[in-house]
Order: C-alpha cells, then sequence, then structure tokens
C-alpha cells in the first residue's frame, strides 16, 4: 500500500504546472492511482478488521514521513 500511495503522490505532484489537456490527462492518471490506494487499503482494512481510517492515515503519514527524513549517507 505504501508503494501504491508513493506512485499517488508522485502522479499528483506531476500536475503543477500544466493546464489544459496535459492537465486534464495527468489528473485522470493521478485519479487512477488514488482509486487504487483507496481500494488496496479497503481490501485490507475487511481482510484484517483493522479500522479503514486508520489504515489510510497511517500509509499517508509513512509517505509523508518518508519524504521529509533527510537521505542517509
Amino acid at each position: 500500500m505504501i508503494k501504491l500511495e508513493r506512485s499517488a503522490e508522485e502522479e499528483r505532484a506531476k500536475l503543477a504546472g500544466l493546464a489544459g489537456d496535459e492537465y486534464d490527462a495527468q489528473w485522470r492518471r493521478w485519479r487512477e492511482a488514488s482509486k487504487e490506494v483507496q481500494a488496496a487499503v479497503t481490501a485490507h482494512a475487511e481482510a484484517s478488521g483493522a479500522s479503514r481510517y486508520e489504515l489510510e492515515q497511517a500509509v499517508k503519514k509513512a509517505v509523508r514521513h518518508a519524504h521529509d527524513d533527510p537521505p542517509a549517507r
């Protein structure tokens, strides 16, 4: 799920600076990636009995904090 969320975030970031048809096409790629994340979170929550909301927040937090951490040297 973390890999899917990272992919969705990368697609979202690509929206910056786009307009018109390019923006629309990229927006569709981002929405598709986001749908994959949502489906994976839902399936895992249902299978494990975990809170869907808490699981989604944990995935988002893991991805955000990975970007905040400085690279290891």
